[in-house]
């Protein structure tokens, strides 16, 4: 066990130097990126490889296009791949949310770029809530994954989550492994995935497999990721990709 530094998360777990002196300390070959923190930070993985270390995870570049959420749907969007409207831009000042929230209408979703586990993630049901939305989202951002960028799309209020593993090699051959229905949660946090989805045909499967695919060979990904998408009846949206498995 090492002591990374201080109390907070931005004082410890995300102290990339802090955990690259444990790693050497430790006599480590290899860093697993494990969950939280800096499991989905590109910086972080290129660090561990700079270092000498062996990274078991996705390359940087794919954790770039993928592990940002604005990045992902504008990738995802390019391939074809079905995504809600919403903002994804680099603009984040407060009127440019309230400008683009008027076009895309309400009620809708505020999340963390780099958020995850339903922290930096807000309900909007009307225009008087947005501007606490944005703020409460990007402290909360700030303090869990160091990035205050956000994003707003149109939110489904009675959705399943329903996610897609995939696995990928260096060779350029990606598959998926069906789905899992993680719609049971509490505060946005799973507490229930089950395999199969009961409300996934064959057909519907099939296609959920192909676009999970499909944006992971998009990103030059490797090793395993988790393509999660939202559903509504038979139409499905790509909600985000964790860049690791889960």
């Amino acid at each position: 066990a090492f002591a990374l530094g201080g109390a907070s998360s931005a004082e410890s777990y995300l102290r990339i130097d802090r955990l690259l002196e444990a790693a050497q300390a430790s006599g480590a070959d290899a860093v697993h990126p494990g969950y939280g923190f800096l499991s989905e930070n590109a910086d972080f993985a290129q660090a561990v490889t700079d270092a000498g270390f062996v990274w078991v995870g996705p390359p940087p570049e794919a954790i770039r296009s993928l592990g940002s959420k604005s990045a992902a749907k504008a990738l995802a969007a390019a391939h074809g791949v079905p995504c809600l409207p919403g903002y994804y831009g680099e603009d984040q000042r407060e009127e440019t949310f309230a400008a683009e929230a008027q076009r895309i209408g309400y009620p809708l979703m505020v999340k963390a770029v780099a958020g995850g586990g339903g922290r930096g993630m807000r309900l909007v049901r009307e225009a008087a809530q947005l501007l606490s939305a944005l703020r409460g989202a990007r402290s909360e951002a700030l303090a869990g994954f160091a990035n205050g960028d956000l994003l707003i799309e149109r939110a489904l209020l009675r959705p399943r989550h329903v996610e897609v593993q995939v696995f990928a090699d260096v060779h350029g051959h990606c598959v998926h492994l069906g789905e899992r229905d993680c719609s049971v949660q509490r505060r946005h946090q799973k507490i229930d995935e089950e395999s199969r989805c009961p409300a996934v045909s064959p057909a519907l499967r099939e296609e959920l497999g192909r676009c999970a695919v499909r944006l992971a060979k998009a990103a030059g990904y490797v090793r395993a990721g988790t393509v999660e998408f939202l559903l509504e009846g038979s139409p499905f949206y790509l909600m985000e990709m964790n860049t690791r498995l889960q």
